[in-house]
């Protein structure tokens, strides 16, 4: 089993590329979702909802993640409301979560606060 990452640490990490990553087992993810209080595990994906006042507020939000997530070149699927924005990590290329899903929730995380 891989060592359990913090929220810095994850934070501090960079996306591995597809030859470096590889699916995490069902123990591995439970333990490193438990780093991150606010995001659920749900049908493969580890997924969060973000609150905020206005829709101009969540296209700020969602610019920022764009920037971050073109720089880690690994992206999540999104969900768009007036004021809450859905964000759902996964790897399509392993089948399942990577170390990627959970660097990035980590800065998704950071970039709301």
């Amino acid at each position: 089993m891989k060592p359990i990452l913090s929220r810095a640490q994850l934070c501090a990490r960079r996306c591995g590329t597809q030859e470096t990553n590889h699916a995490l087992a069902p123990d591995e993810i439970q333990a490193q979702l438990a780093e991150l209080a606010q995001w659920q595990f749900s049908d493969g994906a580890i997924e969060r909802s973000f609150s905020f006042a206005d829709f101009h507020e969540v296209m700020d939000f969602v610019n920022a993640l764009a920037q971050m997530v073109h720089a880690e070149d690994h992206h999540p699927d999104l969900s768009i409301g007036y004021n809450r924005c859905g964000v759902r990590w996964q790897t399509h290329s392993v089948g399942g979560l990577s170390e990627n899903d959970f660097i990035c929730a980590a800065k998704t995380d950071a970039l709301f606060e």
